[in-house]
């Protein structure tokens, strides 16, 4: 499972020209699910997204999570993280997770950060989404398990 985070000031999903999530500070929070994806590797990556300190403490350094900052998430699926980039021209997605079990792991990861109390938005799985963000820093992560 691939989480590519972007600390954001910003965010926000539009489909079929409504904003369907948005968030101010936060992590906009890409998520792909591979083919031996779990819900016990689901849990490990977002307990790592919801922990990971990727915000600025008092002295300009990386130190605080999301909750510390008070930050919230903007969850959207894309398979295309889990393609294989290595031969040729045109990506693979042979070792991507089957649509049933990314929209299951999509909304068990999303359905967990919540109960976890974190304010978490998203987008809309398997649509066409024009994503919005202002990434803070700028800051990215690939996060995987």
């Amino acid at each position: 499972m691939i989480a590519l985070i972007q600390r954001v000031s910003r965010a926000s999903v539009i489909v079929d020209n409504q904003t369907i999530g948005a968030i101010d500070k936060g992590l906009l929070v890409l998520l792909g699910v591979e083919r031996d994806d779990t819900r016990e590797k689901m849990e490990k990556l977002a307990t790592k997204v919801m922990s990971y300190r990727v915000f600025s403490d008092e002295n300009g350094k990386m130190n605080l999570n999301l909750e510390q900052v008070g930050g919230s998430l903007l969850v959207v699926s894309q398979f295309t993280l889990a393609a294989d980039t290595g031969r040729g021209l045109r990506p693979s997605f042979s070792g991507a997770g089957t649509p049933d079990q990314a929209l299951t792991l999509y909304e068990e990861f999303v359905a967990f950060c919540r109960d976890k109390g974190v304010t978490t938005e998203t987008g809309q799985f398997g649509a066409d989404m024009q994503v919005s963000l202002v990434n803070d820093g700028p800051v990215t992560f690939n996060l995987q398990v």
